[in-house]
């Protein structure tokens, strides 16, 4: 007869096998973070990589003769003349005797080389500064996009160099030179959409998006820290109440797609309320955004230990003391937490504003709330789908901005709930 393993080895064999669950367990648990992780730093490193150059612009400067008869200007106060002047010639006839050897044969390839918002440029300085007239300026202006982007992605198989080669060779020569330079992209934090890339800004969309969360946070704070605190401490229990609770809970996991489907038909439909406006925006993104704050604010006053209650009222405070004297201070810091991430995730959403029109192609910057406007979400949105090449880095420049205020944003809940939660 074969000896049967004693007690203890069967204990030991029973903790090793548990011991191998155990380290198995753990190593599953640290691959799924390394995986997260590495698909984290391959979308940070594919983001910046393809958007730091949007940060950058290619300018050119050179001497300017601003010769009234080449421009047909007499007097640089007068609107129509402004209006009927040529401010493209003096840009070519500038550029043509910075490049060496150029000719007015080649003034068409290089007026290639020029932005064709640098004659606004010109007619603008002149309009400031008349006096300028019959004088020769150093003057600075963005260049062309296809210079651009060759400067930036000459040797990036991922963009189609447009410039031909003897252009490719003025561009080289200036650069040397010094004419062509790279430096600091202040056009995309100051201007608003363009057609053109270089002209290319998020500032309309960064207002747009602070209009509509001013909105969103001054609606959606207050009634759904009202609706928590009636829900939580005044409610009846009763199958209404349950009712209201799980169309709530269920409202919290509906697609965002949906609110922007009712604020469509309510807001603008029935309510004539006008279309791109940062109040619309700032409705449907309320009605997003109020069962997330809801329900995190109502476990904030769960987290209250009944004590606090129990201590208030035994010293003879009403309820409605109580509530606001004792359990809303203690609460508040989750409820801040709650709603500083509902925010961040309002802030990120594109696809319920697409149906209240706010895609539009939007050129100036929103100096109110009922102003046609765009957010950043939907200027990515539209510049990831454009056509033109160089639009890719100012989508990717835009996804690091938007990025940074929803980090910045989680930031402050982190820190917010650490620096003011109570242990008991």
């Amino acid at each position: 007869m074969t000896d049967q393993p004693s007690q203890a080895e069967l204990v030991r064999q029973s903790l090793k096998r548990r011991y191998r669950k155990e380290r198995r367990f753990r190593a599953y648990g640290i691959l799924a973070i390394a995986i997260a992780l590495s698909a984290l730093v391959i979308l940070f490193t594919d983001i910046i990589g393809k958007g730091y150059t949007g940060f950058l612009k290619t300018t050119i400067t050179m001497e300017v003769n601003l010769d009234g008869e080449m421009m047909f200007l007499d007097d640089p106060t007068d609107a129509r003349q402004l209006k009927m002047a040529d401010f493209v010639e003096p840009l070519v006839q500038a550029l043509i005797k910075e490049i060496p050897g150029a000719t007015e044969k080649d003034r068409d390839a290089v007026r290639g080389l020029i932005n064709p918002y640098a004659s606004v440029t010109l007619r603008d300085e002149l309009k400031a500064h008349p006096d300028w007239l019959g004088s020769t300026r150093t003057m600075t202006f963005l260049s062309h996009t296809d210079v651009d982007v060759y400067v930036k992605h000459a040797g990036d198989g991922g963009y189609s160099i447009k410039l031909d080669d003897q252009q490719k060779v003025w561009v080289d020569q200036l650069r040397e030179r010094g004419a062509i330079e790279t430096s600091f992209n202040d056009v995309f934090f100051s201007g608003g959409d363009s057609r053109d890339p270089s002209k290319a800004g998020i500032l309309g969309a960064i207002v747009g998006s602070l209009l509509t969360m001013f909105i969103t946070l001054i609606l959606s704070f207050p009634i759904g820290v009202s609706a928590a605190i009636y829900l939580e401490e005044f409610a009846p229990q009763n199958k209404f109440t349950d009712f209201i609770e799980v169309n709530i809970n269920n409202l919290a996991a509906v697609p965002s797609i949906i609110f922007g489907l009712l604020g469509l038909a309510v807001f603008i439909n029935l309510f004539g309320m006008p279309r791109s406006v940062p109040v619309v925006g700032g409705l449907v993104l309320t009605l997003m955004t109020l069962p997330t704050i809801i329900i995190s604010s109502r476990a904030a006053i769960k987290s209250v230990p009944p004590s606090i209650r129990e201590a208030a009222e035994g010293i003879g405070a009403s309820k409605m003391q109580v509530v606001l004297h004792h359990v809303l201070p203690l609460a508040m810091p989750g409820m801040l937490t709650g709603s500083i991430i509902g925010m961040a995730q309002a802030l990120g959403e594109t696809a319920p504003l697409l149906l209240i029109g706010m895609v539009a192609f939007i050129v100036d910057v929103p100096e109110g709330l009922f102003d046609s406007a765009t957010v950043l979400p939907v200027q990515v949105f539209l510049w990831a789908g454009s056509p033109e090449l160089a639009f890719i880095e100012r989508a990717s420049a835009a996804i690091m901005v938007l990025l940074a205020f929803l980090i910045s944003m989680n930031a402050l809940a982190v820190w917010l709930r650490k620096r003011l939660e109570r242990r008991w």
